[in-house]
């Protein structure tokens, strides 16, 4: 999930989104390594809000529209693909070969893929009941695909993807047959998503949800096309042209995915949990202007300095995003006076927030405060120049 120090990022994913990454010729972009410590920023925000009732922009959409917190998984994907045309483009130009890219692209997706499982299989791990898919695990699959095609296709054909995978899983959606319940039904039972992961994890499926996965097995395609959205933005990021024309190229890009995905709402609506070919279109469009702004603000106008608490969270993504999801799960274990009493992070919650805010008050201060924590992490590491890789 990066700064104006030119030293190796963090990570499989800080390896893919190379700190500073050179566009342009010898032009380096530190607004993409704020946007990604704005999006880390926000990750470690929105996945750990306090106990009971939690801030409404803190809370994934209960089914279709979207919060914030739905744009930050989407906005990572993307910037994935950004990074993708940087870092493997650079490579290219530079003389190295197609193939001899690949062993180090399989190693990332694979360790990537694995640090995903021991996530999910931390306190105690079950493997009749590991989960097998989930955020590591989903950004490992599209990474690998997203890299596969930048380096076998050109642009056209890249675009012909997105729409090839936006238009097969719409028609998945809404013409496959579920038993029971036919085709064309988007309810959480009812969808054909859901059927699959149903049938093909079984019990490996999320265990919030049990018999279907948010980052499940059909809805990793139109995922794949949100890392593809970000190979384009990285194809105009590479143009031999003046910043300003290429913030203009995004912006307007950006726009035009904004209103696709508004008007592709109408027949399949904006749905983070099943990431509907909508919600895939939405989000880009997001990405592109939020971004184009970035670029103009941070390389344009000059404003580094402003943005730095982002570059220092980015440096150390995975290892932030890792250290953070562990963290809670180790004071969301511990339980003080026995296995019934209270977790400490609950009792946290209630004795140092709930008594000075209304409860989603209280949500948010928690989750601001977990936030700063993280941050302090990442500066720590930043300061000691220790960025991890995988």
């Amino acid at each position: 999930m990066a700064e104006p120090v030119v030293i190796p990022a963090s990570s499989e994913i800080e390896r893919s989104l190379p700190a500073s990454a050179p566009v342009a010729g010898s032009e380096r972009l530190v607004s993409l390594d704020a946007f990604r410590g704005l999006v880390m920023l926000l990750m470690v925000l929105v996945n750990n809000a306090g106990s009971g009732a939690i801030y409404h922009q803190l809370r994934h959409s209960a089914w279709n529209g979207w919060t914030l917190t739905d744009v930050v998984f989407p906005s990572f994907l993307w910037i994935v693909g950004v990074a993708i045309t940087l870092s493997l483009g650079k490579r290219l130009q530079h003389g190295a070969s197609a193939r001899s890219l690949l062993p180090s692209i399989l190693r990332r997706s694979a360790l990537l893929y694995v640090l995903g499982l021991a996530i999910y299989a931390a306190p105690a791990f079950d493997p009749s009941t590991q989960r097998l898919l989930g955020v590591l695990q989903r950004i490992a699959i599209c990474y690998l695909a997203g890299s596969l095609l930048y380096l076998t296709t050109r642009v056209r054909t890249q675009l012909f993807w997105i729409a090839g995978l936006l238009i097969g899983y719409w028609m998945l959606m809404m013409l496959v047959p579920v038993p029971g319940f036919g085709a064309g039904d988007l309810s959480v039972q009812g969808n054909f998503a859901h059927y699959v992961d149903s049938i093909v994890l079984g019990r490996h499926n999320y265990a919030s949800t049990r018999t279907w996965d948010p980052e499940g097995i059909i809805s990793t395609l139109p995922s794949i096309a949100t890392v593809l959205f970000g190979i384009m933005a990285g194809h105009v990021l590479r143009l031999k042209r003046p910043l300003s024309e290429r913030v203009v190229w995004l912006f307007l890009a950006g726009s035009c995915l904004l209103a696709a995905g508004l008007i592709c709402n109408i027949w399949l609506p904006i749905n983070k949990k099943l990431w509907t070919s909508s919600f895939s279109l939405f989000m880009a469009g997001l990405d592109f202007t939020v971004f184009a702004g970035f670029l103009w603000l941070v390389d344009g106008c000059g404003w580094k300095r402003a943005v730095r608490p982002f570059v220092v969270m980015g440096m150390n993504a995975i290892a932030v995003y890792m250290v953070a999801e562990l963290f809670d799960e180790l004071i969301s274990n511990v339980h003080g006076g026995g296995a019934g009493g209270p977790s400490v992070r609950h009792w946290i919650f209630q004795t140092a927030f709930v008594p000075i805010a209304a409860p989603p008050i209280a949500a948010l201060l928690y989750a601001l405060a977990y936030t700063a924590l993280m941050y302090g992490f990442a500066y720590f590491l930043y300061r000691k120049r220790w960025f991890l890789r995988v």
